[in-house]
């Protein structure tokens, strides 16, 4: 009885934290515009703006618009991003894996101790987390060889000026225009960035350093980064890549729907239907792979690469 009442009063506290959080997120956010649009108003802040109005200049011979390699890694990225996050948040939460999956100590690699058992999630998010790093590096190579990486890495220090006024200009309401064709405004530019060139390498490597891969002998090695600061690290890292997640979608719905969408999946710059079906027929499949990816269908796979048991 006692346990039933602590499970009641703990469910009871959570939704409790959340009927408060909602207004309080509203509040905050009613506040924060009021506020900006107060210091807009500002002869200084005019000033400000103006001599900052949000972007940077690009680099000479910087390339315009998108090619369309570049819709089909956006694509990849959402995709394996998406399954990461959702079999992340599973490897931590779950408490009866839907089964358990064993390396065959067979064939190319080869160890002297027995290889371990791991959950049937655990092993999704390491197959997914293998292929997304091999999705960005071909991302990466592809970005330097065509010049692209220029549109996303900072190369002048008045980015952060500017970045500053569009944050005021989108806290304002008064939102910068937007060119994401030729050039993103500052604020996108950092953004994107932090993702690619942090937060990216930051979630390989602690979850490197998490896994069975990491050399668990290197004494020296584990000193310099133990595993409580991965942990410490590799959490808030998938949370930073949610809240980009939905505040990414929210701008590209917002700020032009059609346009962007035609930027990001049909590679041209008109406002046209293509990018939205493309999109659509994207989700659709990201939607189909949620729902998929459960024991029943992740177990004959998973038996290609190893054994799997219900223990």
């Amino acid at each position: 009885m006692s346990t039933t009442k602590n499970k009641s009063g703990t469910a009871k506290g959570k939704r409790s934290r959340l009927y408060w959080t909602v207004p309080a997120v509203l509040v905050a956010a009613v506040l924060v515009v009021l506020l900006a649009k107060w210091a807009t108003g500002l002869s200084g802040v005019q000033s400000f703006l103006t001599d900052y109005p949000g972007h940077s200049e690009l680099p000479e011979g910087a390339p315009v618009g998108f090619p369309a390699w570049l819709g089909w890694q956006h694509f990849l990225n959402a995709f394996l991003l998406l399954l990461i996050i959702r079999t992340g948040w599973q490897v931590r939460t779950t408490t009866r894996p839907g089964g358990y999956w064993t390396r065959n100590n067979k064939g190319l690699i080869k160890t002297k101790n027995a290889p371990t058992k791991i959950s049937l999630e655990l092993w999704f998010h390491l197959t997914l987390d293998a292929l997304w790093i091999l999705n960005g590096l071909v991302f990466a190579v592809l970005l330097f060889a065509t010049g692209q990486w220029m549109r996303i890495v900072p190369t002048s220090w008045d980015v952060f000026p500017n970045a500053l006024s569009a944050a005021l200009q989108y806290a304002s309401l008064d939102w910068p225009t937007e060119n994401g064709w030729v050039n993103y405004n500052a604020l996108q530019l950092l953004a994107y960035f932090a993702t690619v060139f942090i937060a990216a390498p930051l979630s390989f490597i602690t979850g490197l350093r998490m896994s069975a891969a990491w050399p668990k002998k290197a004494a020296g090695l584990n000193r310099a980064f133990p595993i409580e600061a991965a942990r410490a690290v590799h959490f808030p890292v998938m949370v930073y890549f949610v809240g980009f997640i939905v505040v990414h979608v929210f701008l590209v719905l917002a700020t032009g729907a059609l346009r962007n969408l035609n930027h990001m999946y049909a590679a041209s710059d008109d406002a046209g239907w293509a990018g939205v079906w493309i999109f659509a027929a994207s989700v659709a499949v990201m939607v189909a792979a949620w729902f998929l990816a459960r024991p029943l269908f992740l177990r004959p796979i998973a038996s290609l690469m190893g054994k799997v048991t219900s223990r």
